[in-house]
């Protein structure tokens, strides 16, 4: 198995997150798909994965292995958020963002009318397939993307007395 260097591993991880949201934005643009409120907590990880990598592409040797640490902790963060959503999405519990609850409705017609959204919410239990005949929703997909690309990076870590 062929062995990358620290700062190539960074931004092979960078540019699979930035895969990622660009399949999740792509989904919502062209694909007409309304992502939830847990869907738009799952991006933010990758957000951060791109800046470390970048980061680390950058940085001094010494911090790249941290940094490095630091994106698969954050890889298994998303992959923590995505299966929330997926248990959410097979109603095993709640969902522990209030966006996602049916809103209480109060007030007059013309209140109501005013506090609606542009755009409708989806519902957080309500799963988005994103290949039709594939019975992974689009956070379960997220959630094993985010354990392999995480998986990936750690092996490609071990093993590793130093930064090059």
């Amino acid at each position: 198995m062929q062995r990358f260097p620290p700062r190539t591993l960074a931004i092979l991880a960078a540019l699979a997150a930035a895969a990622a949201l660009g399949i999740a934005y792509a989904s919502e643009i062209w694909g007409e798909m309304v992502p939830c409120a847990l869907c738009l907590v799952e991006r933010w990880p990758y957000r951060i994965v791109i800046a470390l990598g970048l980061l680390a592409a950058i940085a001094p040797s010494r911090l790249l292995v941290p940094l490095l640490f630091l994106i698969v902790v954050a890889l298994l963060a998303d992959a923590a958020v995505a299966a929330v959503h997926v248990g959410v999405e097979f109603q095993w519990w709640p969902s522990p963002l209030p966006e996602c609850a049916a809103p209480h409705i109060t007030g007059s017609i013309s209140e109501r009318l005013a506090s609606m959204p542009a755009r409708p919410s989806k519902p957080c239990d309500e799963p988005t397939f994103l290949i039709p005949l594939l019975p992974l929703s689009m956070a379960a997909m997220n959630m094993l993307f985010a354990l392999a690309v995480a998986a990936a990076l750690a092996m490609g870590m071990s093993g590793r007395k130093g930064a090059r």
